[in-house]
């Protein structure tokens, strides 16, 4: 097959160069480009040589999921008010607008694909005014045929680094939040990676259910380590975490000037997960608006980005989770029966850690080696005595708070023969006796706040509410305040 392909694309090549007289007859390729696994990504070929652009779209229509061709940058333009182009090969003499002058209308406008020029007559001023440009290569006609693919591998490659730089960025932001891997040998977990091993193979979408710190992105990441997409990204979004009207964003992107402060195009998190896995924690928290556009990117494998009329497709597996039972949701209306059909094709119910107490020696152990390291203290001995008593307590937090006493623990130099970190309730000054439920709920809520430092979110978890019903707090108080001050000035 990979002799046969080097027979067509010289003798496309040969074709080419007598219509044009742009190419020469190709030399065999070398291994790598031959073996190199072509991803399904779009290319836009612009040139105003019939020939050019037939050879061109023949050549890479073996290798690319998509590929189009226009004489000049006006059709082009139109083309890309249709339809998403990972790749522009961009000819510099167009008629009417040239390749360069087009190419920085792009730039200014938000365009982050890779754009790759060709060209028969350069010099160097029109080399710098290119890449100036934000040009990904430059290549002079008559090329090879081994050029211009190498050229398209190196763009693709580069897209490719960039989505796993931006996954691994985001997997270092949140190190050491959760414990990696399934730990433990209780018939609930083997019943869990059972269940795990055999899900994860397949494409369907997954619901995780379970109380708070269960462990739910852990049974996540395994389900995609153990399927066909684990050397592809993993993502995880926390849907509480993030304020509603950039939830949307978030997702899919937007285009420069989709809103106010969008001073670029930005890709979504839909992007970065393309191939892989896209992990939605707290799904329950998604605003019902986007809950429906979800599941029409569900259904259709496409998706827009805010402020685009394009669709770009989408090849995402969707994993979900929720610590509410999302059936009590729907009949409640606040979530939509028709995207929790769609979740649940398959549904795991992840069980508290006081259901598998046996597994707590293990998981003290686990976290003690691995925190001890990042802590630089040493491990502590870990006795019968600890373990029993720790095997009495109800564990509310589940793995989360387990994992929490043990930090704390290493910390202190000792175990904490309470391991609730809630601090102990201080008298009750005579003068709060007078206050509201209301005004006692706010004190609270603040103060819980201000020990977080202001984090919202680490706020919400300690409180056992979500984000958004924190958001809305603070948002009451905020015109409670506004309009007792024009009463308090008065007065």
């Amino acid at each position: 097959m990979v002799a046969k392909r080097k027979d067509e694309d010289g003798a496309a090549a040969s074709q080419g160069a007598q219509r044009d007289g742009a190419m020469e007859p190709a030399p065999a390729r070398p291994v790598e480009l031959a073996d190199y696994n072509w991803p399904a990504h779009s290319v836009l070929v612009v040139d105003d040589e019939e020939g050019m652009r037939n050879f061109l779209e023949r050549t890479l229509a073996r290798r690319c999921g998509m590929v189009q061709s226009a004489a000049d940058a006006e059709h082009a333009a139109a083309l890309m008010a249709r339809l998403h182009f990972d790749l522009l090969v961009l000819d510099i003499a167009l008629p009417g607008k040239s390749g360069i002058e087009w190419l920085h209308e792009l730039r200014e406008h938000g365009y982050a694909g890779d754009v790759i020029l060709i060209t028969a007559f350069a010099d160097m001023e029109t080399a710098i005014d290119a890449l100036r440009g934000g040009a990904s290569d430059f290549i002079l006609k008559p090329f090879r045929v081994d050029q211009i693919l190498n050229s398209i591998k190196r763009c693709f490659e580069r897209a490719g680094l960039a989505r796993e730089n931006f996954v691994l960025r985001r997997e270092l932001a949140g190190l050491g939040a959760e414990p990696t891997g399934l730990i433990g040998h209780s018939p609930a977990m083997e019943q869990l990676r059972a269940m795990v091993r055999r899900v994860g193979q397949m494409p369907s979408t997954v619901l995780l259910l379970g109380e708070s710190g269960t462990g739910k992105e852990v049974v996540a990441r395994a389900l995609h380590q153990t399927s066909p997409r684990a050397q592809r990204p993993f993502v995880p979004l926390n849907c509480a975490a993030i304020a509603s009207e950039l939830i949307e964003s978030e997702l899919f992107g937007h285009v420069k000037g989709a809103f106010t402060g969008a001073t670029e195009s930005r890709n979504g998190l839909f992007y970065y997960a393309h191939g892989g896995t896209l992990f939605l924690d707290e799904i329950s928290e998604l605003p019902l608006a986007m809950q429906t556009r979800l599941l029409r990117v569900l259904e259709e494998r496409k998706l827009r980005p805010v402020g685009s009329e394009r669709e770009l497709p989408v090849d995402v597996r969707i994993i979900a989770a929720s610590n509410r039972e999302l059936a009590a949701e729907v009949r409640a209306g606040r979530f939509r029966e028709d995207l929790y059909y769609r979740l649940a094709v398959v549904d795991i119910a992840l069980p508290p850690l006081r259901a598998r107490r046996e597994d707590i020696p293990e998981l003290m152990r686990h976290f003690m080696q691995q925190l001890a390291v990042q802590l630089g203290v040493p491990a502590l001995p870990l006795s019968h005595e600890v373990v029993s008593r720790l095997a009495g307590y109800s564990w509310p937090g589940n793995v989360r708070e387990l994992r929490n006493y043990v930090e704390r623990s290493l910390i202190l130099g000792c175990f904490p023969p309470q391991p609730s970190a809630a601090p102990t309730a201080a008298p009750t000054p005579a003068g709060e006796l007078e206050l509201s439920l209301a005004e006692v709920e706010r004190r609270h809520i603040e103060r819980v706040t201000a020990a977080c430092e202001g984090n919202k979110t680490e706020a919400a978890r300690r409180l056992g509410v979500s984000r958004k019903t924190l958001e809305r707090k603070f948002a009451e108080w905020v015109l409670e305040d506004a309009a007792a001050a024009p009463a308090e000035r008065r007065a």
